[in-house]
């Protein structure tokens, strides 16, 4: 999603495509053993009783191999294969965009048989589902303004400083929902926390893209790379 958010923004669309990339494989390599800090070393330190938790590091680094080290993996060995049989401009026109639809429909099939399951539990425990909402509502805005505001200190262009900031303020949820389907059950509370988090941030980062497009106005003028204010994208 956040290629969408970007793109909407008029940030640097191959520099976010990096960024992503990277992103991705660091979750890889660090998803396990931050989780583990998180969900065992860290509560031991303040003396919480973590055999309640009920997960190894094995259990979230498999979901974690499952969701990205596959599709990964795949991405590579397709490209290749495919570039060499059909050229790069097939594969960039024709290929890429009809397999991005079905990684769309995957992720909304995932969404719609989650809240099937959790939907009654988000309705009546509303205070929980305020509970998770608040601290994703001030992380990501906090996020989004001290990444711009840092870029824009380091001179960074509005297309990088946009980039910069939307991958920052993003959260990966999808692995989120794997990994707390694959480690606690699907009707697990933590299952309920990752599906109630894609209904913050889409709202949120969608507002933020206005912010975005109102501080390149305001705080880059000259800058090539600002996009030029159009009824209902800038809110002119």
């Amino acid at each position: 999603m956040v290629l969408i958010w970007n793109m909407l923004a008029g940030g640097d669309s191959e520099d976010c495509a990096a960024l992503v990339a990277l992103n991705s494989v660091f979750q890889i390599v660090m998803y396990s053993p931050l989780a583990y800090f998180y969900l065992k070393l860290l509560p031991g330190l303040f003396g919480a009783d973590t055999a309640e938790v009920g997960v190894t590091m094995w259990d979230i680094a498999k979901s974690v191999l499952i969701f990205l080290g596959i599709p990964l993996l795949a991405g590579i060995i397709t490209r290749f294969a495919l570039i060499r049989q059909h050229g790069r401009a097939w594969y960039d026109g024709e290929f890429a965009p009809r397999l991005g639809h079905l990684a769309i429909i995957g992720l909304l099939f995932t969404v719609v048989v989650m809240f099937s399951m959790q939907g009654e539990k988000i309705v009546d425990n509303p205070m929980d589902v305020l509970r998770i909402a608040v601290p994703l509502l001030v992380y990501f805005t906090l996020m989004f303004l001290l990444s711009f505001i840092l870029s824009h200190r380091l001179g960074f262009k509005y297309s990088e400083s946009a980039t910069l900031s939307f991958t920052a303020a993003s959260n990966n949820f999808e692995l989120a929902i794997a990994v707390a389907v694959g480690a606690f059950g699907i009707a697990s509370g933590q299952a309920l926390a990752t599906v109630v988090g894609p209904l913050i941030e889409v709202p949120v980062l969608i507002g933020l893209v206005y912010v975005a497009l109102w501080l390149g106005r305001r705080y880059y003028t000259g800058d090539s790379t600002v996009p030029r204010a159009e009824a209902g994208v800038a809110g002119d």
